[in-house]
């Protein structure tokens, strides 16, 4: 749409456009209207739909034999070795999960944090000498430990 100055003589004027001049502006009202009509429509659809699967898994009682004991290998602050919370040898400790356990493939190992090195290391220099594979047990950060 264009929209005239408000002269309407070319008395004086040299060049190409000898007509009106026009003031070509893009009018924002239509786009804001059209704008939160969508917004609006959106609004009151963004309640029905829904993201995901909704899925209603059945219910199963528990069978003894199902749950299987994991061997985890824990380590104290003192660096003493633990096979599910009964103390271990280190020197032992491949054996004992060898003979406690049906065909051990893996080893969880947790440790505490202020636990040495030197002591981790060799817990998991044996476990992997012996075969196993060593998963490390961790812990997630919560948001307030981030902040200190």
């Amino acid at each position: 749409m264009a929209f005239s100055l408000g002269t309407t003589s070319n008395v004086g004027r040299r060049g190409r456009f000898r007509g009106n001049a026009a003031l070509s502006d893009i009018n924002i009202v239509p786009l804001v209207d059209v704008v939160l009509v969508l917004l609006i429509i959106f609004m009151l659809t963004a309640h029905v739909m829904e993201f995901g699967l909704q899925i209603e898994v059945p219910k199963v009682k528990q069978v003894k034999e199902s749950a299987q004991d994991l061997p985890v290998v824990g380590i104290s602050r003192e660096g003493t070795t633990y096979l599910n919370d009964k103390p271990t040898n280190i020197n032992l400790l491949a054996s004992e999960v060898r003979q406690r356990f049906r065909n051990p493939t893996a080893v969880y190992v947790r440790c505490d944090r202020r636990t040495p090195f030197e002591t981790f290391a060799q817990v998991v220099a044996i476990l992997g000498d012996a075969k196993l594979s060593v998963n490390i047990v961790t812990q997630p950060e919560d948001l307030a430990d981030r902040r200190r």
